[in-house]
């Protein structure tokens, strides 16, 4: 019986959008391009750092968002808050505290989404990113630190997320639940491949998890 859901960050409680389209007016394209090129790489299975080459060859990533913290200190830039929520988000949260589940946020994130993650004051038990932790997914590590954090045993955690690269298939190896939703342009193509039956759900988004958990 699933007794914790842990759960991703992008484009499974935070809506990317705007992050990418500041990108698109950063690079000096439209943000249909910024976006259908991004749409692309997910396809392609190709990450989003190959986005900014086919858009700009020889791309600095870390040195344009240096630049661009120079030039915009006090704005979001790449970075996320509450407004970004996907609106199912708080509500989908507090129904699940409601029926019992230990809830946990755990995903891929920089130093500074730790912080932003915190402040949104979310209804969760606890939140880790794998800056904090040193480990990123999909290295078979990161779930062991999941069910550590949980203090559960693999079959009782429900890991939450919109790839099945980085989120189904390593946490389904690691013995957990998974539940893929279909958010962004990850979840929305991975959903339709076959592996996506390997999970134990597939949802559109919190009420359907909800219904799921009921």
């Amino acid at each position: 019986m699933v007794k914790a859901v842990v759960f991703d960050v992008g484009e499974t409680l935070v809506d990317e959008t705007r992050i990418w389209s500041r990108w698109a007016d950063r690079l000096g394209v439209t943000r249909f391009t910024m976006l259908g090129v991004l749409g692309g790489m997910a396809a392609l299975d190709r990450s989003f750092e190959d986005a900014f080459q086919l858009l700009r060859p020889g791309f600095d990533v870390e040195a344009e968002q240096e630049a661009w913290r120079r030039d915009d200190p006090d704005g979001l830039r790449v970075n996320f808050d509450a407004d970004d929520l996907y609106p199912d988000v708080r509500p989908g949260l507090a129904a699940l505290r409601d029926l019992g589940y230990e809830l946990v946020v755990a995903g891929n994130q920089p130093p500074q989404a730790y912080d932003a993650l915190v402040a949104m004051d979310l209804p969760v038990d606890s939140v880790h990113t794998s800056d904090g932790w040193g480990i990123a997914k999909p290295d078979p590590a990161f779930f062991t630190r999941v069910g550590e954090v949980c203090g559960r045993e693999p079959g009782e955690i429900l890991y939450v997320g919109d790839r099945l690269d980085n989120d189904i298939l390593p946490a389904r190896t690691a013995g957990m639940r998974t539940a893929l939703i279909r958010r962004g342009p990850w979840g929305h193509l991975h959903a339709l491949r076959p592996e996506a039956a390997l999970a134990d759900h597939v949802v559109h988004g919190f009420p359907e998890l909800v219904k799921a958990l009921s």
